[in-house]
């Protein structure tokens, strides 16, 4: 079943990463269907409006088991895939001052270390990676795989 909930992203530093951190704890735990934004100008903030599956628990319904994407964990980089993930995060800051967004919602830092350690080469390979759908690889993927070719 899909529901839909509204965050409130504050700009001032006091807020921003406790409102991160929420929204980052609530996209841990929740399948994203939808993502759609607002800047809410004289307020100085963003609205994130999330449309979602809620991952349920019960026992007695069987659901097909969702393939498992990638995801790399708190493993040890090496020093090629620390060299990847600067670049990428170099990219993804220029990415977010250009389109006036917050870095997280150009890629989190967890999605760019699954990268660095993944190295996919096409863009199908991206959608096996935790945390990039239809919607980023879209608008970022030629972008990401330039970067790990030039790496």
């Amino acid at each position: 079943m899909m529901k839909v909930k509204v965050f409130k992203v504050r700009l001032p530093e006091e807020f921003l990463y406790k409102d991160q951190k929420v929204l980052d704890d609530f996209l841990e735990m929740n399948e994203i269907i939808k993502v759609e934004t607002a800047f809410v100008n004289d307020e100085c903030y963003w609205s994130v409006i999330l449309y979602f599956e809620v991952l349920s628990l019960a026992k007695n319904t069987v659901k097909e088991p969702k393939e498992v994407k990638y995801s790399a964990e708190n493993d040890t980089l090496s020093f090629d895939e620390e060299k990847i993930l600067e670049a990428l995060k170099l990219w993804r800051s220029l990415k977010a001052k250009e389109q006036n967004l917050p870095t997280y919602f150009i890629a989190s830092n967890k999605e760019l270390v699954s990268v660095a350690k993944y190295k996919p080469a096409k863009k199908e390979e991206l959608l096996e990676i935790k945390g990039f759908g239809k919607h980023k690889i879209e608008n970022y993927g030629e972008e990401i795989l330039e970067i790990l070719e030039s790496v």
